[in-house]
């Protein structure tokens, strides 16, 4: 399998494994869950919780870029192992971004957010060239 499909299957976990976070903070903050108004409970959330909660969004964000890419590159014929490297640049730049954000550091944040815009584009631009 080439390396941009595991790295695809590795980060569609993230934005699960940061709800099952997300929602364990959201309990122990408000001792119950809203299941009648649960995004107005995520609302009022503060602190790490609320960071875990954009984590978590902008999670899904990448999620959807990377996948339509990848899409474009399976479709376009390139040989998906060029695309490796950015794969895999990708694949850190998810990992450190949850990090950062849940510990409140924005500038490195917006660093590795960065990255991983940049090698998906790259993913894409490529696909398209090499039609």
């Amino acid at each position: 399998m080439p390396v941009i499909f595991k790295v695809l299957f590795i980060v569609s976990l993230f934005p699960i494994t940061l709800a099952v976070l997300g929602g364990y903070l959201r309990y122990r903050q408000f001792g119950q869950f809203d299941n009648n108004h649960p995004r107005q409970q995520q609302a009022q959330l503060t602190g790490v919780a609320a960071r875990v909660l954009a984590a978590q969004k902008n999670a899904w964000e990448a999620l959807i870029f990377y996948s339509v890419m990848c899409l474009l590159a399976y479709v376009s014929g390139i040989g998906l192992q060029s695309l490796s490297y950015a794969a895999w640049l990708f694949l850190l730049s998810r990992i450190a971004h949850p990090v950062f954000y849940i510990l409140g550091m924005a500038p490195f944040r917006t660093l590795v957010f960065l990255i991983g815009w940049c090698s998906t584009l790259y993913i894409g631009i490529q696909s398209i060239v090499s039609l």
